[in-house]
């Protein structure tokens, strides 16, 4: 018994002594196993090459020449090429000290708003027919295309569609005069508040469809036991949502807002086309981007990459601001 237990303490020995002083005594020229995780590595860096390139190229060359450009006077009078010359930071004394810019960022945050707030309410209530497996809705593919379908026409068809239709002379006229709910044309494209309502229209049209797609993604990711539960324990469907859907949505509800606030700053194509890039009346739907247009359209670099370089800012903050007040701590 004794020498039986003797053997195993030394075969417990060399075990442990191999186990520590095999890395000691590997045999020389013999090569080490190279790590899968290493070589797989490398394959992964070869892929983001395209990715680098076109973001070096197309993204952060122009930056960077545009903040180079903010600090230059360069423009054309007439025939007459002005500069580029050294003047500091004066461009940007000019356009924040100019008082057109308060105002376009004003106009521009309206037309947002004004777009923005039925969009989203409209893509929630979509987005949860949608996921609801209690309704049964039949043809949800259908309607899922038919909602996600003006997202894929141009903003020019659109802002010239409803340029002929809104017009002295267009149908929308006729039919409020066929009605007798007016007895003359009224003037759409002469009024403040008639030019931004249908900017915000056109705009939540276009992009009520992809904020539904992606708030279905979101509601769908929810683990269906947690809407079961809540059944079982009596809750009604509006409790359901806004005390399990909507909390659980909120990652996906700050990633659309600050998208969309991107989108509502960069606002042009709409606007330019349905204004005929005059911004009228009185240049209430004037945007920050049509702004910027005219100083490019005139050549004026310094002014334009100063205003590029403001509206960057600008866009970081609000984003920034967004994103906290949205967020709760643990996120």
């Amino acid at each position: 018994m004794r020498s039986i237990l003797s053997l195993q303490q030394n075969n417990i020995r060399l075990l442990v002594g191999g186990a520590f002083c095999a890395p000691h005594t590997l045999k020389k020229g013999i090569p080490m196993k190279k790590s899968k995780v290493v070589s797989y590595n490398k394959w992964g860096y070869i892929f983001l090459i395209p990715f680098v390139v076109v973001y070096v190229v197309f993204q952060l060359i122009p930056m960077v020449s545009t903040v180079y450009n903010s600090f230059f006077e360069n423009y054309r009078s007439g025939l007459t090429q002005i500069g580029p010359n050294f003047v500091g930071i004066q461009n940007y004394v000019t356009i924040i000290t100019n008082g057109d810019l308060p105002t376009y960022f004003t106009d521009t945050m309206i037309m947002w708003v004004m777009g923005f707030i039925p969009q989203i309410l409209i893509s929630l209530l979509l987005a949860a027919w949608f996921t609801d497996p209690s309704l049964r809705l039949k043809f949800q593919t259908f309607f899922k295309t038919v909602i996600y379908l003006p997202n894929l026409i141009m903003a020019s068809a659109f802002s010239m569609l409803f340029f002929t239709l809104f017009s002295d002379g267009g149908p929308i006229n006729a039919i409020l005069m066929q009605l007798g709910f007016i007895t003359e044309p009224y003037q759409f494209m002469s009024h403040v508040w008639s030019v931004r309502i249908l900017i915000a229209f056109m705009n939540c049209i276009m992009w009520f469809g992809n904020t539904t797609i992606l708030l279905m993604a979101g509601m769908m990711g929810i683990d269906p036991s947690l809407f079961e539960a809540a059944q079982v324990d009596g809750a009604t469907a509006g409790e359901i949502f806004f005390k399990i859907t909507l909390p659980l949505l909120k990652p996906i509800l700050i990633y659309v807002m600050i998208t969309s606030l991107i989108g509502g700053l960069q606002m042009f194509d709409v606007p330019q086309i349905f204004t005929n890039g005059t911004g009228d009346p009185m240049r209430s739907s004037m945007t920050l981007i049509m702004y910027l247009n005219k100083h490019l359209f005139s050549k004026n670099y310094g002014l334009g990459g100063a205003l590029s370089v403001f509206m960057f800012v600008v866009t970081g903050i609000l984003s920034y601001l967004v994103f906290v007040f949205t967020s709760s701590k643990e996120m």
